[in-house]
């Protein structure tokens, strides 16, 4: 066990979809400080979306650098470092030279939907669901590395060979943090590559063999709360670092969240958003359109949840201040969006990438409609906020059906929450109470959490327990009529832009 006297902070990476963000949690639980340096965001062809691993790893390693020169905190007071990261995202490389084959496919990366469509026809859905928990689709890791095996001239060899590894972005950093002596990922990383049976916790052979992988490229599965390894002495460290708490960023944000109990649910709100419903400690059969996963794994335990994913949540709010250039910044948002007393019957469906859940298609594109002589940009940026709070709608009333589960609250995270209005617009289409998170960066807290038990920085669950805060509660305060009348447009919506 750790002298929680020396050892006074964990140091936690947040390897996101955009950037990499190192940030510093006392014992408190409470937020230091942070670094954020973004990454590239490669477009080779329409469809695809890569990174460049090698690009992220220094990245990360800047990162660590730069918030010790910036805190002057000394090395030997930091107890642990945990990763949390964007899970679906695969790379695939070399075991001796530690050179990836190719940049890594980002989970928004469409170069698998032709083997994905390929597998529904030929009757692959059931088979994968069962093992899996969730649908066939590229967004999930195993297309995507199937495609990379099969169209990256040498590599197919390579694996054959033994001599390829492959990973999430947790896994490769853990890998190249431990000068490549550690090859493994936590329950929530790999339930989400399509390749692991959430039933059985192993790495599906049937599934190995149907999207052309090999064994050995595969690696070991562990608890989040446990030790991974040591970093390397590349950090600079004068003292032994212990690696823990690996975990993916929905999966930490719901550790973070404290939803320990079936039926506690969080939303994460960032570029796309994750729903997850706590469901207990047996995998159930998910709603039509959503997907069964691993929340958390903990104390030789795992925690299952329903969970749907909705592409672009604020990433609608990016696309309203880069692109159509209606707003200055997102924090513009909030001020105009409440500048006009309704949506003036304008309905965004933001599906710029298809939807997500609970629909699953792929070839949908957004769509503007219900506009007027009298619509101004105002009822547009009103549109694009509410059709955030209408996906998580159209995802939270399903899990209940579903779950059989009376939903109390909602616990909310993520950059776009800070939007009052949006908070507001959510608890009432949603008529339930939302709680928003005192703590901004509840997906590297969760991890950090999770690599506190693992080293003894937190003795239990308990003591987490009281480590919770609260930035804001809403309360709905919108009549029924007017809600079944907005979310009956929002529904009418969607299926002109399904019907293109």
């Amino acid at each position: 066990m750790l002298n929680e006297q020396i050892k006074k902070y964990i140091l936690s990476i947040d390897q996101s979809t955009s950037a990499t963000k190192v940030i510093l949690f006392d014992h408190k639980a409470r937020l230091v400080n942070r670094v954020s340096i973004q990454h590239r965001q490669i477009y080779p062809k329409p469809g695809f979306v890569e990174h460049d691993p090698r690009e992220i790893y220094d990245n990360v390693i800047r990162g660590i650098k730069e918030i010790i020169e910036k805190t002057k905190v000394e090395t030997s007071e930091i107890a642990c470092l945990s990763i949390t990261n964007q899970r679906e995202t695969a790379l695939i490389w070399d075991r001796n030279s530690g050179e990836p084959v190719a940049n890594a496919a980002v989970w928004q990366c469409q170069r698998g939907a032709d083997i994905c469509s390929n597998l529904k026809k030929l009757g692959y859905g059931r088979m994968i669901a069962d093992k899996t928990g969730l649908v066939i689709d590229s967004y999930f890791s195993a297309s995507k590395l199937k495609w990379i095996i099969n169209n990256t001239p040498g590599v197919k060899e390579r694996a054959e060979r033994g001599d390829l590894l492959f990973g999430t972005m947790d896994t490769w950093l853990l890998w190249k943090l431990t000068d490549g002596k550690i090859h493994s990922t936590d329950y929530s990383n790999a339930c989400r590559t399509m390749l692991f049976n959430i039933s059985t916790l192993q790495w599906d052979e049937e599934l190995i063999r149907l999207f052309d992988l090999y064994p050995s490229m595969f690696p070991d599965v562990k608890f989040s709360d446990m030790v991974f390894g040591d970093a390397a002495p590349v950090l600079g460290f004068n003292t032994s670092l212990p690696i823990a708490g690996l975990i993916g960023d929905s999966h930490g944000a719901l550790f973070g969240q404290h939803c320990f109990l079936t039926g506690t649910t969080k939303a994460t709100y960032g570029t796309g958003s994750s729903i997850m419903m706590n469901i207990g400690k047996s995998p159930r059969e998910a709603p039509e359109g959503m997907v069964t996963s691993i929340g958390f794994s903990r104390n030789k335990s795992i925690d299952y949840v329903f969970e749907g994913n909705i592409h672009c949540t604020g990433d609608t709010i990016n696309w309203l201040v880069n692109e159509l250039q209606l707003i200055n910044s997102t924090d513009e948002a909030e001020q105009i969006a409440g500048s006009v007393k309704d949506n003036g019957g304008v309905y965004l469906v933001p599906a710029f990438v298809g939807l997500g859940a609970p629909y699953w298609n792929h070839e949908a594109r957004a769509s503007v409609s219900g506009m007027s002589r009298d619509t101004t940009k105002a009822h547009i940026v009103r549109a694009a906020l509410e059709s955030i709070a209408y996906q998580v709608k159209d995802i939270i009333d399903i899990m209940i059906q579903k779950a059989g589960i009376e939903l109390r609250e909602l616990r909310v995270d993520g950059g776009p929450t800070r939007n009052d209005f949006l908070m507001q617009f959510q608890t009432d289409i949603l008529q339930k109470t939302v709680v928003r998170s005192g703590i901004e960066e509840i997906s590297a807290l969760g991890s950090a959490m999770m690599a506190g038990l693992a080293t003894g920085f937190w003795k239990d669950i308990e003591e987490i327990g009281k480590l919770r805060t609260v930035d804001k509660t809403f309360h709905n305060n919108m009549q029924c009529n007017e809600i079944e009348r907005l979310y009956s447009g929002w529904k009418l919506a969607v299926r002109r832009t399904l019907l293109k």
